[in-house]
């Protein structure tokens, strides 16, 4: 696998001062991360839990967690800090939603799941943008039927799809999070596409 993309000089030097010791240097970086993350809580959160759990919460906790490894992420500098601090935050929102669903599996299944949030932005970022007027309720029945389509792959599928049509990560970005080679994550979005457009020709 190729070496991670370099460090731009201001995290580089944030992060030299960090390693020495320095918190306000560690949340000075986190600050310039905190509302990419938030976003990509928010967007992998179940819709049913977002009455229960605010995504700041979750963030905090990121923090709290990512300053706490943060000396091992120093010593093995698997990938760039902010593709770290992302790996990070999206496992902090499947410890909680495995904690909060299994603690209130009764109640949640008693409401109406619908299409996640994701799903629908994938939908939107698969579909052309600046529709014209009379292609608006077309438009809305394709998104549904594209969201559809897209919360039936696979959670990895789903995950390589969001990370390139939404968050608008790299392959080899992606491959670092996934802990893949570029190449397999090429492929694994081409097989996706492929059976999103399956999905839909059937439907």
């Amino acid at each position: 696998m190729p070496p991670p993309p370099s460090e731009s000089r201001e995290t580089e030097r944030l992060l030299e001062r960090a390693a020495g010791g320095e918190r306000e240097a560690f949340d000075k970086l986190f600050e310039m991360h905190r509302k990419s993350l938030k976003r990509l809580v928010s967007l992998r959160m179940d819709r049913r839990l977002l009455t229960r759990l605010d995504p700041s919460d979750i963030v905090q906790d990121t923090q709290m967690v990512a300053f706490r490894r943060f000396q091992d992420y120093l010593q093995r500098r698997p990938m760039p800090f902010r593709l770290w601090l992302r790996k990070t935050a999206q496992q902090q929102v499947c410890d909680a939603q495995r904690t909060h669903i299994e603690r209130h599996r009764r109640s949640l299944l008693r409401e109406e799941a619908g299409l996640s949030r994701s799903s629908r932005l994938i939908a939107r970022g698969l579909l052309s943008a600046n529709p014209s007027p009379l292609e608006k309720l077309a438009r809305r029945e394709l998104e549904r039927r594209v969201a559809g389509a897209v919360a039936e792959l696979s959670e990895t599928d789903r995950e390589t799809v969001i990370m390139r049509n939404v968050e608008g990560l790299t392959f080899e970005e992606i491959a670092l999070v996934l802990d893949l080679q570029s190449a397999a994550v090429r492929q694994r979005y081409g097989r996706a596409l492929i059976k999103l457009r399956t999905k839909l020709k059937d439907s």
